[in-house]
């Protein structure tokens, strides 16, 4: 156990967050995202049993957005047809704001099989329980100033 890191960070997944540099990504995967297929050129974080707002929270709170860019969260769009809700998507809305001023406005909605191929390029992928459909959030790493 470390002082001031939340319990559900697990050591394989800090290591990853300390590795990732300057822009690289990470996908934190709903339970029906092919995290295995999608990530087999990343380095893939089962935490089975956790939803996607408990572990974006505890990773926002040692992870920077990236401030270079407009958009360092990537939500993936509700395919038209689906008649899908997202009332998880306000639950990120709100833990990202806590972190970054620039609010639902570091938000991107990226279609369905663009955000598979930009996943396809993440540096990790953490697989989790998640049962909210288009639960799936891509983060943007950026730069810690000291």
């Amino acid at each position: 156990m470390l002082k001031g890191i939340p319990a559900i960070l697990s050591p394989e997944l800090l290591k990853v967050l300390c590795e990732m540099g300057h822009s690289d990504t990470i996908v934190i995967a709903d339970g029906n995202f092919p995290s295995e297929t999608i990530g087999k050129d990343a380095i893939v974080i089962r935490a089975d049993g956790h939803g996607v707002p408990e572990i974006l929270e505890a990773i926002l709170k040692v992870f920077p957005l990236d401030t270079y860019v407009d958009s360092p969260v990537s939500l993936m769009q509700v395919m038209p047809g689906d008649n899908a809700k997202t009332p998880i998507w306000d639950v990120y809305k709100k833990l990202v704001a806590q972190v970054d001023d620039r609010g639902d406005k570091a938000f991107a909605e990226v279609e369905r099989f663009e955000f598979y191929e930009r996943a396809k390029k993440a540096y990790a992928v953490i697989a989790t329980g998640e049962t909210a459909i288009y639960a799936n959030i891509m983060l943007q790493k950026g730069v810690v100033i000291a």
